[in-house]
């Protein structure tokens, strides 16, 4: 077989460049890298990893998501809805932004792209169409409230928990409103309103960026972030001194069962490796194995826990004049005589010693260089932990990525592949994956930005990549006072045009089971925050269930002869039944979900007119028939042959009759008894009864079922 090299490397189609086109794209890539390194460092934060592993997916991912996709203005990169749901996915399987989150978030891009890539690679795009436009609606509309939800905290400057309820950790953020750090609310509302400003009075200007650069240098001139650290004896309050002795404590605990599962599994792999008869000594090491990973996993349960305590008490500083280390007490609980320095201080790092944090939370100090290059840690445990997270979030990212693709193609005229875009968004994330990664789909706003400012191929994603390739090796220092809250605000605007209620009431106006299934995926979503896959799982699961309800008892109609000498609905049109046919239309697929409804129908419908010798079944509806509708036509015919009713079919198509000559129906009924339209149908039925052709026309001479 002969593959052509643009197969191979679609790319080729944007040569010949010329001067006027690679200038289009490096415009148009240098107004996106202005608003991807923002964004991308929010989404990283939202998707529970640290803000600078936000670059490290705006970098490769960009660019061979264009080289290798079939949308020439498609951005890809890390986007809000896969970005929560990476976070909600490994948030059970360990704590944000600790090591093991992170391989499991780079595991999971890799996943994700290999799902993509071989579902391109053997064209089966088709697979997306199992999630129904009404459940990515209703879908979409809980995950845009969610992330919204989820920010608040960073934007009042709160602590907030982490648990198997999402609502209950909104609720614990709400009761802290007491506790609202100001500085932080005012960062994160002058960045919104810088914003939406921008937004709407100078639409083409990079809102994003302007609202970073300002807060961003206002953060650095008033000291926004103000850090300090505190031994557990600095720790002045019962409580909270308790809670960290307890902490430590664990996390040593913790540190010995890690190295005791080290040495196990070095053990096993020993044992393997020797060969030989080892039955008895690998179950025994499988088995502690299995137990020492259940203890390591209590024990990071209980710590997780006394992290949420220990964040949720506010400090004050003591004031020293000796040049001692300072005490901290909990507000309200400062000793008498004790003067503070009035200054709000949280413990956001628990330990020995701990980091606390008097001011805002700000970005930090961000690694320059580039990310480190290899594979990820793959193990079988982590592969199936994740496979079902990895497979919602490979179909949700390229459905996004797709729609986004065909709706820039009706502006451009450009022909979009499905499969190609899957490889290109597959090869993305697995390249993705081999540089730190989380995974990445196609983005709305910045392929908006993209095809806006300009850019006439996909050269303009790479100028984008080798943008946020010139940040990672220059400009990370600037980054380093950038408020947490500013990037929450990010995240918001962002997803604020995710919500469409309209779109869920527009679902429920075309079919009252797809408004059912958008509005049950968007409470599943909600009800099973943080597992959102859960819910997306819960709507497409009712979609195709609401579908084989629908097939399973398509409508059926008794048909009459209306006075314009069309067939209508008897029942609706109050048509009399005729004494020679019973016309029964069925509308839908013969298959073995619907044949019993089928039958029935007919029989009723024959057993409603006795005295008519002839049954009609109208089949132009019957797209297909499979082999348990064949043997229940077969039944009836026969059945009905024997009572002296005639069974007569009109409008059969190939694939129908196919069936029926393969299996060898057609002979039973007989090719006098099939007929290419109603109309030959009745005209043969009313002469083989005796009729006049104008008898037959008259409306009191026919039935028709409905």
């Amino acid at each position: 077989m002969n593959i052509s090299p643009r197969a191979l490397l679609p790319f080729l189609r944007w040569l010949p460049f010329n001067g006027a086109t690679v200038k289009a794209d490096l415009l148009a890539g240098l107004t996106v890298a202005l608003v991807l390194v923002p964004q991308s460092m929010a989404y990283a934060q939202l998707a529970g990893l640290p803000a600078y592993y936000g670059l490290y997916a705006a970098f490769l991912p960009v660019m061979v998501a264009a080289l290798w996709g079939s949308s020439d203005q498609l951005g890809t990169g890390p986007v809000a809805v896969v970005s929560l749901l990476t976070a909600s996915s490994l948030a059970p399987l360990a704590a944000p932004s600790s090591e093991h989150f992170i391989t499991l978030a780079v595991m999971l891009a890799l996943m994700v792209g290999a799902f993509q890539l071989f579902l391109g690679a053997f064209k089966l795009g088709i697979i997306v169409n199992f999630l129904s436009h009404p459940v990515i609606v209703g879908f979409t509309n809980a995950a845009a409230m969610i992330i919204a939800l989820s920010q608040v905290n960073k934007l009042i400057g709160v602590p907030m928990g982490r648990s198997e309820h999402f609502i209950q950790d909104i609720a614990g953020v709400f009761r802290q409103l007491d506790d609202t750090h100001w500085p932080t609310l005012a960062m994160g509302v002058v960045a919104i309103a810088i914003m939406g400003l921008v937004r709407r009075y100078r639409p083409k200007w990079p809102g994003v960026l302007i609202a970073v650069l300002v807060t961003t240098i206002a953060s650095w001139l008033i000291g926004f972030e103000r850090n300090d650290t505190a031994t557990i004896d600095q720790i002045g309050d019962a409580e909270a001194n308790a809670l960290l002795v307890e902490y430590a404590r664990t996390d040593e605990r913790i540190k010995d069962i890690g190295d005791q599962i080290v040495a196990k599994s070095g053990e096993l792999q020993a044992l393997q490796k020797a060969g030989g008869e080892h039955g008895r000594e690998d179950a025994t090491l499988n088995y502690e194995l299995e137990l020492l990973k259940l203890q390591i996993k209590d024990r990071e349960d209980e710590n997780r826990r006394r992290n949420r305590a220990i964040r949720s008490i506010v400090f004050e500083r003591a004031k020293v004049s000796d040049g001692g280390a300072p005490r901290f007490h909990a507000v309200g609980r400062v000793p008498p005589g004790v003067a503070t320095e009035g200054t709000r201080w949280r413990i956001v790092r628990p330990g020995k010693t701990s980091k606390l944090a008097g001011g805002g939370e700000v970005v930090g100090r961000i690694p320059e260089g580039l990310p480190r290059f290899g594979l990820p840690k793959i193990s079988w445990d982590m592969i199936g932990s994740l496979l079902s997270a990895a497979l919602v979030i490979s179909l949700v990212g390229f459905m996004e990525a797709i729609s986004i693709a065909k709706a820039i193609a009706a502006k451009t005229k450009q022909r979009i592949d499905p499969n190609q875009e899957l490889i290109g968004q597959g090869l993305a994330n697995i390249v993705g994956s081999l540089t730190q990664a989380f995974p990445v789909s196609g983005s709305f706003s910045r392929s908006a930005v993209n095809i806006n400012a300009g850019a006439a191929t996909g050269m303009s994603s790479v100028f984008t990549g080798l943008l946020v390739l010139l940040t990672l090796l220059f400009l990370t220092p600037l980054l380093y006072h950038l408020p947490q809250a500013v990037l929450a605000a990010v995240i918001i605007m962002a997803v604020i045009g995710l919500i469409n209620v309209a779109a869920v009431k527009h679902a429920w106006q075309a079919n009252r089971h797809d408004g059912i299934a958008a509005v049950v995926t968007f409470l599943a979503t909600l009800g099973f925050a943080p597992h959102l896959d859960n819910g997306i799982l819960v709507g497409a699961g009712l979609a195709i269930g609401l579908y084989l309800y629908r097939t399973m008892s398509p409508r059926v109609a008794i048909l009459g002869r209306y006075h314009d000498g069309t067939l209508r609905d008897a029942k609706v049109n109050s048509l009399p039944a005729s004494d020679v046919v019973t016309a029964v239309r069925f509308d839908g697929r013969l298959y073995f979900a619907n044949v019993s409804y089928f039958e029935d129908a007919i029989l009723e419908a024959v057993a409603a007119n006795p005295k008519a010798p002839f049954l009609l079944i109208v089949a132009d509806g019957v797209n297909e028939m499979d082999a348990s509708g064949e043997e229940v036509v077969h039944h009836i015919v026969d059945r009905l042959r024997g009572n002296g009713v005639t069974v007569v079919f009109s409008g059969l198509k190939k694939q129908v009759i196919d069936v029926m000559r393969a299996t060898g129906l057609f002979d039973v009924i007989t090719q006098a008894n099939i007929f290419a339209t109603a109309d030959q149908a009745l005209t043969a039925i009313y002469a083989r009864a005796g009729h006049a052709e104008a008898d037959a026309l008259r409306p009191d001479n026919m039935l028709a079922v409905g």
